[in-house]
């Protein structure tokens, strides 16, 4: 522990622990804008200066607060008249080059640039206004990159370098032509990005933002030509809360259906039904391949980021991920033939959006050239379309899916949260190949937020070796590792492995509510693991809905009707290409 001084209060923290966070647990905001809970501090703005004064000579010198350690005796000093005109100074050099269109952006009363020109009572500027001709990045339809309202705080290159490990963001140039984008120029579609917006949600100001169809929307639910369905995915009902003030991890799947439906969904489903299904393929093909001698480990295929890096980079291991469609796209499978068949509808008269805490969902959409889905909103752009539309979420009373592809099973719902697929496969195997439920049925070995997650399960007197792994950035030592393995020829270190983009899994995605932390992800993963625990069914084999579709649809899993319809291929991608 170590013991100093905060504005002549003296306080004792860990040893280690930033004059930031130091500040924090005594009761001092310190501001920041570079700084992210998420991202290793690199004092880019310096904003959150603060004075360390010598008690020997009373002498003060500047230092940084969210990338400097306490030490012992320290005096710290958070807040005086120098520190207010540097701060300020600094917010306004800044804005001098910062477009003054907050009305008309994305951010517009979510940005942190704005918040800190408001805390300070910034209404006019002493510099000149120096605005940069930069082009807009329009070349993925999920993702915008503004470099007009670049503010070069780092956080993206941080998040996308040191979280995802994809380098795609870098620093371009030097001096004052220094510009943050994709490397070499290029354009975004052109780089080796993945699609996962961790730059998105980790960006403080509106320079990467996603974009924003709502009126596409509105426009096609007022269409009587048109019969409009929604799904929403595990992920969603965990957060989308906070866009309304609520705690993160409060619940808001019964709101979801009833808001859904008040802006004029004719059926609204969840794609935790999906989830169930795709558990019935999944699990079935582990263990043929288990059974056949078929390439093992198989790697999960529900995170579209993680199948477009396992495309671009490792493409020698294409046979190795598993042959399902994400929830996602069985789920507008299902819509598109299932439900037009019960419903007496063409395809092309269904109106059908799927509601993902993924910026990637709607590349993942397009992939297979199937056109299950008219849209596909984030998190995010789902609650822009409730405020529109007056919806008070908040206060909204609960109602119920609609029957046929609503009813989901616990296991379907932890798809959410990085360990989910792996639990809610391990249920299922377990009981297809013992003939009875595993018990008890948590599987807490896959649970948390360690970086790489290990277990075994013995199914029919085979040990089945698993790992969890989320956060892209921790993935290239495992698939070096099974690299080598197959080309030694030998048995597999894991069986069955687990890859989700994100930090946390879906619940910590890129079209998630901004400000995601730990804490936040935490509180989203128990609103998950409370649904399953509350469910009268928790394994997706023991969904009634699930056993309905296959023996009034698809036949069985594995089956013809089922690969054609819920099954894909992939192929190798130039990493600089999305072509």
């Amino acid at each position: 522990m170590v013991k100093l001084t905060i504005n002549n209060r003296e306080i004792e923290v860990e040893e280690g622990t930033t004059i930031l966070k130091a500040a924090q647990s005594a009761g001092f905001k310190i501001p920041t804008l570079c700084y992210c809970d998420d991202l290793k501090p690199w004092a880019s703005c310096g904003i959150c200066v603060v004075k360390n004064v010598d008690p020997r000579t009373g002498r003060a010198r500047m230092t940084r607060a969210c990338c400097t350690a306490v030490t012992p005796g320290m005096n710290i000093v958070t807040n005086d008249q120098d520190l207010y005109k540097a701060r300020r100074t600094v917010l306004e050099l800044i804005l001098s080059s910062h477009p003054d269109n907050c009305l008309k952006c994305a951010r517009n009363q979510n940005c942190e640039l704005q918040a800190l020109a408001a805390q300070f009572g910034i209404r006019d500027n002493p510099f000149d206004k120096i605005y940069r001709d930069l082009p807009l990045d329009e070349s993925y339809p999920e993702i915008v990159l503004n470099r007009k309202k670049c503010i070069s705080c780092g956080r993206c290159v941080t998040a996308c370098q040191e979280m995802q490990g994809v380098y795609a963001m870098e620093y371009v140039n030097r001096g004052d032509k220094t510009v943050i984008g994709p490397v070499a120029g290029v354009d975004l579609a052109h780089s080796p990005c993945i699609k996962c917006g961790q730059c998105a949600v980790h960006c403080p100001v509106g320079a990467i933002t996603i974009r924003n169809p709502i009126r596409k929307v509105f426009d096609k639910l007022a269409d009587k030509n048109l019969t409009s369905v929604v799904s929403i995915a595990p992920a969603v009902r965990a957060a989308i809360g906070e866009e309304f003030g609520m705690e993160p991890g409060t619940l808001t799947t019964g709101k979801l259906y009833a808001a859904l439906r008040a802006i004029g969904f004719k059926y609204v489903f969840d794609t935790n039904f999906a989830a169930d299904l795709t558990i019935m393929e999944e699990g079935n093909e582990l263990l043929e391949r288990i059974k056949s001698g078929k390439p093992l480990p198989m790697f999960t295929s529900c995170c579209p980021g993680w199948v477009d890096y396992c495309e671009k980079k490792y493409p020698d291991l294409i046979p190795h991920l598993s042959s399902c469609k994400s929830p996602q796209e069985m789920q507008g499978a299902m819509i598109k033939t299932y439900f037009a068949q019960e419903n007496n509808l063409k395809p092309e008269e269904i109106y059908n959006v799927s509601i993902m805490p993924c910026t990637a969902k709607l590349y993942e959409s397009t992939r297979d050239g199937a056109k299950n889905y008219d849209q596909v909103l984030t998190t995010r752009e789902l609650a822009m379309l409730l405020k529109e539309a007056g919806i008070d979420f908040a206060n909204i009373a609960d109602d119920k899916a609609d029957s046929i592809m609503g009813t989901y099973s616990g296991a379907g719902t932890i798809f959410g949260v990085t360990g989910g697929v792996m639990e809610a496969a391990v249920r299922t195997a377990y009981f297809l190949t013992e003939k009875k439920e595993l018990g008890p049925i948590e599987y807490k070995d896959v649970r948390g937020l360690a970086g790489t997650k290990l277990a075994e399960v013995t199914l029919g007197g085979k040990t089945l070796r698993i790992m969890v792994i989320h956060q892209i950035g921790k993935v290239d030592g495992v698939l070096e590792t099974v690299r080598r393995e197959l080309a030694a020829g030998k048995e597999p270190s894991y069986h069955f492995i687990e890859v989700m983009a994100c930090r946390g899994g879906c619940i910590g995605g890129g079209g998630q509510p901004y400000g995601v932390t730990d804490e936040i992800r935490q509180a989203r993963t128990k609103a998950l693991y409370t649904d399953d625990e509350k469910s009268t069914i928790r394994q997706s084999h023991n969904n009634p809905e699930i056993k309905k579709i296959y023996d009034d649809f698809l036949g069985k899993p594995l089956g013809e009707k089922s690969h054609e319809l819920l099954h894909t291929k992939y192929e190798a991608k130039d990493e600089y290409s999305n072509d």
